[in-house]
């Protein structure tokens, strides 16, 4: 395996010693959690970990208008969160360690929304959502906090939204990657009509997998649920994980033989050529 190696001072007392850090060549997988309106990192923290276990490099953050910014709840948009989301990205992809070309997101409710509308914009290999939120097109840029008085967006989630009428589902039909899709079976802020939308626009998927967590809510408010969610999610990346690392293999192996073929190919060429007629004596 390659190694890379970056040189380093260590304070101690009143001097400094010197060291190398010594770290996998390999670059790894990136995970990126998009939490839900009203939410915020914590809330996956410990998801985090247990994924960062699989061998993945994780970052979590906290939307605009909540956790320490929170004062701009009443003004931040979805224009705004999406540049957030474009941000943290963007951080992660810049890490040393991450391998741009895998990149998992994922996404709950209001970050589900945008994860989703995320690929249109960067990269992604997978996508994870648990009951994404949708919202209609218009308002862009309005308050986040206004859309549920300018949109009546219960009766709006509770029919079926084709995707070329809504700018998350197009987002889903032109996805190519890996799509997890969680169901909370007891929701009544995104009922079933929006995860059929979700399902139903996800045509181009590498594969879509969906599950619905019996007896859970919204937010996951009990401990049986937000436990059923962890195993399912750390189950569908480990997966996945796994899936692409045997790919990797498969795709170096080729490469190995090739590159054997050529220099077989290129032994055979050389045996086969006259050798030169030795210098005469003289």
């Amino acid at each position: 395996m390659s190694t890379r190696e970056q040189a380093l001072t260590i304070a101690v007392d009143d001097a400094s010693i010197e060291g190398t850090v010594i770290t996998p060549g390999t670059a790894m997988p990136g995970v990126l959690f998009v939490h839900g309106w009203g939410g915020s990192q914590e809330q996956y923290l410990t998801r985090a970990r247990e994924i960062a276990a699989l061998g993945c490099v994780c970052l979590t953050f906290d939307l605009r208008g909540h956790a320490d910014t929170r004062e701009q709840r009443e003004s931040v948009s979805r224009k705004s969160n999406l540049r957030d989301v474009l941000a943290a990205y963007d951080q992660l992809a810049r890490h040393p360690h991450v391998d741009r070309d895998a990149i998992a997101v994922v996404g709950s409710s209001y970050g589900g929304y945008l994860a989703a509308i995320l690929t249109t914009l960067r990269k992604v290999r997978w996508l994870a959502l648990r009951v994404p939120a949708l919202y209609i097109d218009t308002g862009w840029e309005v308050p986040k906090v206004q859309l549920h008085k300018d949109q009546d967006l219960k009766a709006y989630r509770r029919s079926f939204i084709k995707a070329e009428d809504n700018r998350a589902l197009r987002a889903c039909a032109d996805f190519e990657g890996d799509v997890l899709i969680v169901e909370s079976e007891h929701d009544d802020t995104v009922p079933h009509p929006v995860i059929t939308s979700y399902r139903e626009a996800c045509l181009q998927a590498r594969s879509l997998t969906y599950r619905c967590l019996a007896g859970a809510d919204h937010g996951l408010t009990s401990e049986a649920s937000q436990r059923a969610y962890t195993a399912l999610l750390t189950q569908w990346l480990g997966e996945m994980l796994a899936g692409a690392r045997r790919e990797g293999d498969q795709l170096a192996a080729t490469a190995v033989k090739g590159v054997a073929s050529q220099q077989a190919a290129a032994q055979t060429a050389v045996s086969e050529t006259e050798p030169e007629a030795p210098p005469m004596a003289r």
